[in-house]
């Protein structure tokens, strides 16, 4: 397409990318665990229409399954109602090719194309066109994550209380920076806990993932870190007065990540980084685990009434005859101050959820500034773009195959310096793609064990276990 790189992207066919360990392993194992999950639904469903329509359901995602694990051609997806939306898809699918097929495709628009199709399936039927298949295992890492989430409840409250203590005190603005960098660290290793790529890790390893001393351990695994400079930005229109700080948060992730982003949201409201903070979710189930706007109602809900969720037991600890560990006190007023935190600055119109369409179209962010030039203006206007997690990384970059050595600015083109949004991304590395790298950095990663070494895989950046903090600066 016109507004595309002419870099070459990475494709499912390269044995040597995470694309092909995905289209032939990653892509089916999800599909599976949907259909599970439409089973269960089914399975407890008493309406004779919504249960011959889910059967009908499980159907087409076998098929889909089938398509994929054969490698067959991709085929239109059909008008669901968003005619704009689906034309944009074909017209890739055409633009492709007629023999455009699973095993050899790019893998940014494969991927997307796969969720658009499973979105298509439910959209198309009466009485499941809202049912996110995915929601249950969003709201189980929620849970999974308690001690986590029992911890940064409890921190939180702390600062918010010492932070309007000390309100007209003078600061130390070298502690503040800290502040700022572990908050957004924080935020940062959230990322990590991204189901579409937990296919075999227990709960016991997510919750190592979110511990303090892992974040500690975590901050040398940052290959690039910009939030000095992101932190330069905010403090900068604070200290000259502007009346409106406008922070943009395009979201990632759902249950644990999306409590840090709220989080982080409470944080820059109240030490006075920001005045608003406008989250930006997707509008169909993504990705597996990426946020919708039924995630945040049902997180502000666990919030509100936390021992509805965590006193009593999740369908597994049923069946094994498990009771879990009655909330505290304590805990309780912890995660409640957080919902009245939330729900004031939403009252008051200082935190706003606005989800846009485009941000499940199958292209990279190179054609945003062409394609949605609303939604460009808007971005423009804020203070800070914070694009979380390892898709929007791909989305900006265009998933292609740059050096590693790369600026962060070159790579992502339209949205680069001259789009005029200041482009803060926090990423856990999980796919190929990687930019901005000083010279002999990926190939040092490569010789680690498991890393890639001579193979041609950047098998290193697969994983996680490794982060970028990029900014790049439109005005």
């Amino acid at each position: 397409m016109e507004h595309d790189t002419k870099t070459p992207q990475y494709r499912t066919s390269d044995p040597n990318s995470f694309a092909s360990e995905s289209v032939r392993k990653r892509w089916p194992v999800i599909l599976t665990q949907g259909i599970d999950d439409v089973y269960r639904a089914v399975t407890k469903t008493s309406d004779p229409e919504k249960l011959a329509e889910g059967k009908k359901i499980i159907e087409q995602l076998a098929g889909l399954k089938y398509e994929v694990e054969h490698d067959r051609k991709l085929t239109p997806i059909p008008d669901d109602g968003f005619t704009e939306e689906i034309q944009t898809y074909n017209k890739e699918v055409e633009a492709l090719g007629p023999d455009a097929h699973w095993y050899d495709v790019p893998w940014l628009f494969s991927e997307c194309y796969l969720y658009r199709r499973v979105s298509s399936i439910f959209r198309l039927s009466e009485h499941w066109r809202s049912y996110d298949i995915f929601a249950r295992q969003k709201m189980d890492t929620f849970r999974s994550s308690r001690p986590a989430v029992l911890e940064l409840a409890s921190n939180y409250r702390q600062l918010v209380q010492q932070i309007r203590e000390n309100k007209d005190a003078a600061h130390d603005p070298e502690a503040e920076k800290i502040l700022f960098q572990e908050m957004f660290e924080i935020c940062l290793w959230g990322n990590a806990t991204d189901l579409s790529l937990l296919t075999n890790l227990t709960y016991e390893d997510i919750q190592k993932l979110q511990g303090s001393e892992a974040r500690k351990a975590a901050e040398k695994n940052i290959l690039v870190n910009d939030l000095p400079k992101a932190y330069e930005i905010l403090k900068k229109a604070q200290s000259e007065g502007k009346k409106e700080r406008r922070v943009d948060i395009v979201l990632d992730n759902a249950g644990f990540e999306l409590y840090v982003d709220m989080i982080l949201a409470g944080y820059l409201l109240s030490a006075g980084l920001a005045t608003q903070v406008v989250l930006r979710p997707k509008s169909i189930p993504w990705f597996v685990s990426d946020v919708v706007p039924s995630d945040f109602s049902g997180l502000l809900n666990a919030v509100a009434n936390p021992r509805a969720l965590y006193d009593t037991p999740s369908e597994d600890e049923d069946l094994q005859g498990k009771k879990p560990e009655p909330l505290s006190e304590e805990a309780e007023k912890d995660l409640q101050f957080l919902f009245q935190e939330w729900a004031t600055f939403h009252s008051e119109g200082q935190l706003i959820l606005r989800p846009n369409r485009y941000w499940t179209y199958g292209g990279s962010f190179w054609r945003l500034p062409a394609e949605n030039p609303e939604l460009h203006e808007e971005l423009k206007s804020a203070e800070l773009v914070i694009f979380k997690g390892d898709l929007n990384y791909r989305k900006l970059t265009a998933d292609a195959a740059w050096p590693a050595t790369t600026p962060f600015n070159e790579a992502l083109g339209p949205m680069g310096p001259s789009s005029g949004v200041n482009v803060l991304s926090l990423r856990t590395c999980k796919a190929d793609v990687v930019v901005g790298l000083p010279e002999g950095k990926d190939e040092e990663l490569r010789q680690l064990e498991g890393g890639g070494g001579d193979s041609g895989a950047r098998k290193w950046a697969w994983n996680g276990k490794w982060a970028v903090v990029n900014l790049s600066q439109g005005h």
